[in-house]
């Protein structure tokens, strides 16, 4: 048991000198794309796993349709990424395959399919990996119902709390297991900026904070302490808090949802309230998210690989709209927002109210093809 805890010990020193040089890192960094200036913007594509290959062909075939002139001026390079598979994580036994992350950096923007994440072991997930490798802090997901008066934007942390060492905690055979929850200063200053700038630039006047600041009171406890700090820089802001429990039945309490509008919260609680989220939107198939940094950016549908859909034989029957979703929010991200507003609309009617093509997720209904057919018919008609 001695061996045990001294190599316990050891580790969380080998641990605890790797954040602390993250944070150091992330207060001197000072890189930052200005996608305005660039002479190319170069956009990778990665197909992912289950259905991601599927729906991320349609999302393709939809970028070459939206950015034909651009990509004919060479101000646009579309690239698409091979290799980001389970089947070539678990072979090379890395999250992310080195020449998969060299092809995925000599890209500006990432849109990316869903990838799978294995149920224990020490593969860690690649989504978790690539949001730490490219710094992706900022975890944006946009909730809008509209009859329901509701219209949400998450910011989640996107690179700390539970995930980043995820893969990386202490077992005792037999006896017990720890995992390790990280907040530091520089990471949730910039993550609370990054709210509360969305907030002053469009237009909200609310920012809810959520936390289990009463429990973890050294990691939710910091987290809440910092984003105050910086709210006090938005004095027009008003701020509240929430504790993550009661925030949960807040959002699906008529009375109170519609008073929410920025939502800025740590990494777990994030990925499991925006999936909440998306569930009253119409479920997690229909919302897209992105995840921001000063360098990179990647977006991408929330909901997972589906795997039954392709063990069932209907994968090409898969709904795009996430990931068309997402690749509205990439459009807005690099500057295209006249084009991200035709998709936009376009999605609105070809869900909400002329609904011609409609995906079931099963063969009572259209394929994945069909409906980015339709979605593309619709945009030429805007």
């Amino acid at each position: 048991m001695e061996n045990y805890i001294d190599s316990a010990v050891a580790q969380f020193k080998t641990l605890l000198t790797e954040q602390i040089a993250r944070q150091q890192k992330m207060e001197n960094d000072t890189a930052y794309t200005d996608y305005k200036k660039l002479d190319k913007i170069v956009i990778g594509i990665c197909g992912g796993d289950g259905i991601g290959p599927i729906i991320s062909r349609e999302s393709d075939r939809l970028l070459q349709f939206i950015l034909k002139d651009e990509i004919a001026s060479g101000k646009v390079e579309l690239k698409t990424i091979e290799g980001l598979t389970i089947e070539n994580r678990i072979a090379q036994n890395k999250a992310i395959p080195d020449d998969v992350l060299a092809e995925i950096k000599s890209c500006n923007v990432i849109l990316k399919a869903p990838t799978t994440t294995l149920k224990g072991g020490s593969l860690e997930s690649a989504n978790v990996a690539m949001r730490r490798e490219l710094d992706l802090y900022a975890n944006v997901r946009p909730v809008c119902v509209p009859e329901e008066n509701i219209d949400w934007i998450f910011f989640r942390e996107n690179t700390e709390g539970e995930y980043v060492l995820g893969s990386r905690g202490v077992e005792i055979p037999d006896t017990l297991a720890f995992d390790f929850k990280v907040t530091t200063n520089a990471g949730t200053k910039r993550i609370a900026k990054a709210a509360f700038e969305y907030a002053r630039n469009n237009g909200k006047t609310k920012v809810a904070i959520v936390t289990k600041a009463n429990i973890m009171k050294k990691t939710d406890g910091k987290f809440s302490q910092i984003c105050h700090e910086v709210a006090k820089d938005y004095p027009e802001i008003e701020i509240d808090e929430w504790y993550i429990d009661i925030m949960t039945a807040n959002l699906i309490n008529p009375a109170i949802r519609s008073q929410f509008q920025v939502v800025l919260l740590p990494n777990l609680y994030g990925d499991i309230i925006t999936d909440e989220a998306a569930q009253i939107q119409g479920g997690v198939g229909t919302a897209g998210s992105a995840n921001i940094g000063d360098v990179y950016a990647m977006f991408e549908p929330i909901h997972g690989s589906a795997p039954r859909m392709i063990e069932a034989g209907i994968g090409e029957y898969a709904n795009p709209t996430s990931i068309f979703k997402a690749t509205e929010m990439l459009l807005r991200h690099i500057g295209f927002n006249d084009k991200a507003d035709k998709l936009n609309e376009a999605l609105n009617i070809c869900t909400e109210t002329e609904k011609r093509v409609v995906v079931t997720g099963d063969t009572d209904g259209a394929t994945c093809k069909e409906f980015g057919d339709y979605i593309m018919e619709t945009i030429e008609k805007l």
